[in-house]
């Protein structure tokens, strides 16, 4: 039986790569994880054998990353060599193969993130000092003495 590629779904964060390959019920699992490329193979309940081999965006420290599987999955999480640098994609070359995918559900795009979050601290502190800052108290010369 020929092999084909497994659906692969991917998503970005400042220290991993993530890679999902959806394969139900998987035997014979394989991953290898290089520095500059990842080779999945493994087949599923009905024999069907699958096989990936994707050249990386860019390096990886692939004795910091690690597979994990599932019954109904294998995901891959793989320590960027250069964090904090996003990837626009996961392929070395600018193409996007029928398989894979970006996990939408997964994705954020953290690269901004510490600006934003500064932003909103001082929107926060100066929020805080109008708050704070009342003024000089109201007179109080115009309350009835005769309670």
């Amino acid at each position: 039986m020929a092999r084909q590629p497994a659906k692969t779904l991917w998503y970005d964060r400042p220290r991993y790569v993530y890679l999902e390959f959806c394969v139900e019920d998987s035997t014979d699992v394989k991953v290898v994880i290089e520095d500059q490329r990842l080779v999945f193979s493994c087949k599923n309940a009905d024999g069907v054998e699958f096989y990936n081999d994707i050249n990386l965006y860019a390096r990886v420290n692939s004795k910091d990353s690690r597979e994990k599987r599932s019954d109904r999955s294998i995901t891959c999480f793989m320590r960027k060599w250069k964090e904090k640098v996003a990837w626009p994609r996961i392929t070395k070359e600018n193409i996007k193969p029928a398989w894979l995918s970006v996990d939408f559900d997964n994705w954020r795009d953290w690269e901004g993130d510490e600006e934003v979050e500064r932003a909103m601290v001082e929107q926060y502190a100066e929020l805080l000092e109008k708050v704070t800052d009342k003024g000089p108290p109201p007179a109080m010369n115009d309350l009835d003495d005769d309670l």
